[in-house]
């Protein structure tokens, strides 16, 4: 039994007449040579007399059909392509039977090819007055209602090329995810960086600290793990003599699923040979703020009801010194205990895991409970323990921190950068407590990488990393609130 809807049966019976008159119902070639943003961007501001005196050429388009008005001999629709919409009409003395035959039997969501003169109509509407019409595919289900169809939001990111016919907030905001990726590109480019591509599957778990999807390779008869981060094999072309490197490119996590976070996501490192932490601030806030004024045209944006200023100068604080600021607990005391540090932050409400062995540990814990959380203007918070930074260099002021930080916008932490540890001897150390952790629970640890040690053995440059969320920043600069807003099809539970 044929479960389709009275509608769409109606349509599948169309798409068998449109067969039995010898007109293919998809996939014929349609030669256009201008699309709705041209000839709106050229020809909007001429009055109706103005155009009627141009001798304009005929325009072709294509596109789906919005919206379908008249009965009789003449009649108006709306079609869409990528850039927009444009009103067409269609005469009966302007075309032959046939062709108008074929217009009036047209549903909308079905897309056509037009071509035709230029023109306004009475109440200044820049219109196509077509001389030529071609059906190109048949729509077999009709589209949602735009304002009732896909009020749904789970919908939405399922069905997101419903989402994207319907509502011109949501192409808007795939586009600025396209010219913001582009920026950045741009941006790297006039640096000297060089883009490069990395193993997306691992054998080893590294480069951050996270739960990985695990696969098996039959052939090799080994496993391997979609990438937590590339930066392992970035830092390894350091050795190989490359001085600016970066890769932007998906990155996966076996993790959560919320406003700000899906396991499979966008993101860029990058690496820079004889340069450091504080290189990588100035880099970071050029960046942004860059990527904001080509994108945008101004360098602050609104998020959340929030105004934030992207130029540059953006604070930095020390980790400790925010927690002391915060909470009175200073953390630079040399004689502060373990003990001392995990009552405290038990006094505050805050479960130890059996894997926090370190001051360290409680130190990043009150920060991200009680600290994070009150940041609004961009922050570049500096100095995370040495025990939750295995990749970075420790600190020459005080060898529990290392030079690292976050960049911090609205509570979020956007990019996550450091210098670069490049002594292998304390490397292999890092990774062997990070082995203890493990043991003791913390299923995020890094992984032994015995190549990678070998690597820094023949000698990697003093070096700055960076790795920047693209769909947060993306969230940022669109003001979306969630990262499914930003990312086209994030990934949903399955219906029931």
């Amino acid at each position: 039994m044929d479960e389709r809807s009275e509608q769409e049966q109606v349509r599948l019976e169309k798409m068998r007449s449109l067969e039995k008159n010898g007109h293919n119902p998809y996939g014929q070639k349609f030669e256009r040579n201008t699309n709705t943003e041209l000839l709106r961007e050229k020809y909007d501001a001429y009055s109706k007399e103005e155009l009627s005196n141009m001798d304009l050429p005929i325009f072709s388009l294509a596109g789906r059909i919005m919206t379908k008005r008249g009965k009789g001999k003449a009649a108006f629709a709306h079609i869409m392509d990528q850039e927009g919409q444009m009103q067409i009409y269609i005469r009966k003395n302007d075309v032959d039977d046939t062709t108008f035959e074929l217009f009036q039997k047209a549903d909308l969501g079905d897309i056509i090819g037009v071509k035709g003169h230029l023109m306004k109509t009475r109440v200044g509407e820049l219109t196509l007055r077509i001389s030529s019409y071609t059906h190109l595919t048949k729509a077999l289900r009709p589209l949602p209602e735009k304002f009732h169809g896909l009020q749904d939001v789970e919908e939405r990111y399922r069905r997101r090329y419903l989402d994207l016919i319907a509502n011109e907030n949501t192409r808007q905001t795939f586009r600025q995810r396209s010219e913001i990726i582009q920026s950045i590109r741009n941006f790297l480019q006039e640096r000297g960086f060089m883009e490069v591509d990395t193993p997306i599957l691992h054998p080893i778990v590294g480069g951050a600290a996270a739960r990985p999807f695990k696969t098996h390779h039959n052939t090799l008869d080994m496993p391997f793990y979609l990438r937590i981060a590339p930066e392992l094999y970035l830092k390894r072309l350091l050795v190989g003599g490359y001085e600016k490197v970066y890769e932007l490119g998906r990155t996966f996590r076996n993790e959560g699923i919320s406003v700000q976070h899906n396991p499979e996501f966008t993101m860029i490192e990058l690496y820079q040979a004889y340069a450091d932490m504080h290189t990588m601030m100035d880099l970071t806030e050029e960046l942004i703020s860059t990527v904001a004024k080509n994108v945008l045209g101004k360098s602050s944006v609104t998020y959340d009801e929030k105004e934030i200023d992207l130029s540059a100068n953006f604070e930095r604080i020390h980790m400790a010194d925010a927690v002391k600021e915060r909470l009175g607990i200073d953390f630079w005391r040399k004689d502060i205990t373990f003990e001392e540090a995990k009552e405290f932050a038990n006094n505050k409400g805050l479960e130890i895991p059996p894997h926090f062995t370190g001051i360290g540990h409680i130190l990043n814990l009150l920060y991200e409970s009680f600290v994070e959380n009150e940041i609004v203007q961009p922050t570049f918070v500096y100095g995370h323990p040495i025990e939750i930074s295995p990749l970075a260099k420790k600190s020459e002021d005080d060898e529990r921190f290392t030079d690292r930080f976050e960049i911090v916008i609205d509570s979020r932490e956007y990019g996550n950068a450091f210098s670069e540890l490049n002594n292998p001897i304390d490397q292999k150390s890092r990774f062997e407590n990070q082995i203890k952790e493990k043991d003791l629970g913390n299923i995020e640890a890094n992984e032994m990488d015995t190549d990678y040690i070998e690597a820094l053995e023949y000698g990697m440059p003093p070096a700055g990393g960076l790795g920047i969320g693209i769909d947060r920043l993306v969230m940022l600069l669109t003001n979306s609130k969630s990262i499914r807003d930003v990312i086209l099809f994030p990934h949903m539970r399955q219906k029931k």
